[in-house]
């Protein structure tokens, strides 16, 4: 997973995702360019998409011809339970 949000243009996938879910790949193409300035092919993107769901991060949904993609943060939230922040009484 680390392997997977190290890549800037995949943290910018997350961040579109977050901000809608369910998307297809056209729209994220056209998000990554209109608001990132990224002009990664359909191809590229596909691949990025390929490695945050092998990771756990995104899902896949087929609606019709098209697939839709979302996010999902738990691997994420999991790695914050194994490792709290310090508080009061924690080094």
């Amino acid at each position: 997973m680390f392997k997977a949000i190290a890549d800037p243009t995949r943290r910018a996938i997350l961040d579109e995702l977050v901000d809608r879910d369910g998307q297809s790949l056209f729209e994220i193409c056209t998000r990554l360019a209109m608001k990132h300035g990224l002009s990664s092919s359909r191809q590229a993107v596909s691949q990025h998409l390929d490695v945050l769901e092998a990771a756990g991060l995104v899902t896949v949904r087929r609606e019709g011809r098209y697939k839709l993609h979302h996010v999902d943060t738990a691997p994420l939230g999991a790695i914050a339970e194994r490792w709290p922040p310090p508080g009061p009484g924690r080094p």
